[in-house]
């Protein structure tokens, strides 16, 4: 099972931005997808997560309203679309997986995860 994360960049506070995570393998496992993000020095933070195919996300406090997770069934693919960025969203953003449970932001119950791509937002 591979997850491989693309789309980041350096983008201006106010911009948008929309990574995408490819998943292949055997993918009929998965049912919860999220986005993380390491800032420089900080910890893994929980971004966004759904659940594949029921279409239930969950947010984490500091992007609710700006950043939307959606999932592409036919390219076995996910995305977060991140709307007004700030500073402070630049990081390292990681796609992770995990083939059942509840739907979390906790990074450790998360079974795969990508290379991470990196948004700076100045």
């Amino acid at each position: 099972v591979q997850l491989v994360e693309s789309g980041g960049g350096s983008v201006q506070a106010g911009g948008s931005l929309r990574l995408s995570c490819a998943v292949s393998g055997y993918t009929n496992s998965f049912y919860r997808m999220a986005w993380f993000r390491q800032a420089q020095g900080k910890g893994r933070e929980g971004v966004a997560a759904m659940t594949t195919g029921g279409g239930t996300t969950y947010y984490a406090d500091s992007v609710k309203g700006r950043f939307t997770i959606s999932q592409d069934n036919a390219k076995n693919t996910v995305h977060l679309r991140m709307n007004s960025l700030k500073p402070d969203d630049t990081a390292m953003y990681y796609c992770a997986a995990r083939a059942c449970g509840g739907l979390t932001l906790f990074a450790g119950l998360y079974d795969y995860w990508g290379q991470g791509t990196q948004v700076t937002v100045s």
